[in-house]
């Protein structure tokens, strides 16, 4: 029974940190079999990790996480076995990262708006990786900051608080993810445009962690099967116990495949790990044999 992580960011995602290499290396170490790495609008990741993996004793899977909207939603939709050298792909990140560079100024001047922290923009600007910044690293970045000890909008994300177990990537879904107030919206393609460019270039398409995008509306997932999913990631480190259930007996009833994968992206989320996602062993095996195949 092979143990699979199909869900990993390496430094090609903005919001990642470590080296494909690195990854690789870590992956071996846990005892992981398959990996995805499945970078935000990137397959930049997928050469060099074919190449690296080679001899190692882990087989690496061409992957992609496209960011969409449906329905006024944003989604996060996993491409498994795609033609990564396509030209459609360097298309799709030179668009998001060209968006994302021109948004980076509105969310210092957001950010510093609604809630009066100090924040060395300056700063802000040098760390950017590719010009794009992060809220993950705005938050890091304040919380860096003495200036800002005593703030009672951090106090949450220091330690002990309630949001401190992922500081950084919490201050952002808190305060840039989409309805927030520092919230800055990207043009993403929708939900039918990326099926195409999954399917066209041979690949599965997966729907990431919907339990984490669908919130409080799962039966939202319906209507996402009818554009014409492949599969559901069910076991993810974001999903509950019930929405395990929910989304695996979804997967059944629809014929459709199902993966696992744990978002690993290093720093900004340091209590995911490598090829954890609370998945019970016995089902590794169906899953197996479910998501590596077109």
């Amino acid at each position: 029974m092979k143990k699979l992580d199909l869900h990993i960011h390496s430094c090609f995602s903005d919001d990642g940190e470590l080296t494909v290499e690195k990854i690789i290396d870590m992956a071996v170490c846990s005892h992981v079999d398959v990996i995805a790495i499945t970078d935000h609008n990137s397959t930049r990741a997928v050469e060099p990790a074919l190449k690296y993996a080679e001899n190692k004793n882990i087989e690496v899977i061409p992957g992609i996480e496209i960011d969409c909207t449906f329905k006024d939603i944003n989604l996060h939709v996993l491409g498994y076995n795609i033609d990564y050298k396509n030209i459609c792909f360097h298309e799709l990140e030179s668009n998001i990262l060209n968006q994302e560079r021109q948004a980076s100024n509105k969310k210092i001047e957001k950010i510093i708006q609604c809630t009066g922290l100090k924040l060395d923009k300056s700063e802000v600007i040098r760390r950017a990786h590719n010009g794009v910044v992060t809220g993950e690293l705005i938050a890091e970045i304040l919380l860096e900051d003495e200036t800002n000890r005593n703030s009672t909008i951090l106090s949450p994300y220091v330690e002990e608080g309630n949001r401190s177990d992922m500081p950084y990537v919490n201050f952002y879904w808190d305060y840039f993810s989409k309805g927030k107030p520092a919230y800055v919206p990207i043009k993403f393609i929708s939900l039918k445009e990326t099926l195409n460019i999954i399917h066209n270039n041979g690949g599965v398409a997966v729907i990431a962690h919907p339990g984490n995008n669908l919130k409080s509306d799962l039966s939202i997932i319906d209507e996402i099967i009818s554009e014409g999913i492949d599969g559901i990631e069910v076991f993810s480190t974001y999903h509950t116990s019930s929405q395990i259930d929910y989304f695996y007996n979804k997967a059944i009833e629809n014929n459709l495949k199902i993966t696992c994968g744990s978002d690993f992206h290093g720093k900004n989320k340091p209590n995911i790990q490598i090829g954890n996602f609370g998945c019970d062993s016995k089902l590794l095996s169906y899953i197996e044999t479910s998501c590596l195949k077109n």
